[in-house]
C-alpha cells in the first residue's frame, strides 16, 4: 500500500509538471525571445486583475503597490556630531582620570609584591 502511494504521488508529480511545460509551451515561453516578452507583457497585464479577484474572493485585504516605485527611505534620528561630541566626552574624561587610576594601581601593585616577599 505504501508503494502504491508513492507511485501515485509520482504519477500526480509527473502530470503537474508536464501541464506546466504544455502551458509554457502553449503560452509562448519556449519559444523565441520575443514571443517570451510578448507572454510576459500579458502576464503583467493579468496577473494583477486575477490577484485582486481572488483576494477579495477569499476576503483578504491586498495594497496594491506600484511596481517602478521604491519605498521611502527611513527615518534615523542620528546626529553625527552628537555621536561624536559623546566620544570624545568619554575619552577626555577616561584620560582625565588616568593619572589617579595609575597611581591606585601603582600602590596596590607595590603593596602585592611586598606581601609576596615577606
Amino acid at each position: 500500500t505504501v508503494a502504491a502511494f508513492h507511485s501515485f504521488r509520482f504519477v500526480i508529480k509527473g502530470s503537474l509538471a508536464g501541464a506546466a511545460v504544455y502551458v509554457a509551451y502553449d503560452q509562448g515561453l519556449l519559444g523565441s525571445g520575443t514571443q517570451g516578452a510578448e507572454a510576459l507583457k500579458k502576464a503583467r497585464a493579468a496577473l494583477p486583475p486575477a490577484i485582486q479577484e481572488w483576494t477579495s474572493y477569499v476576503g483578504w485585504e491586498v495594497r496594491t503597490v506600484q511596481m517602478n516605485t521604491l519605498p521611502p527611505t527611513p527615518k534615523f534620528d542620528f546626529s553625527p556630531s552628537d555621536s561624536w561630541n559623546k566620544g570624545v566626552q568619554t575619552v577626555m574624561s577616561a584620560l582625565s582620570v588616568a593619572p589617579t587610576r595609575a597611581r591606585e594601581y601603582t600602590v596596590e601593585g607595590w603593596k602585592y609584591v611586598k606581601d609576596l616577599v615577606k
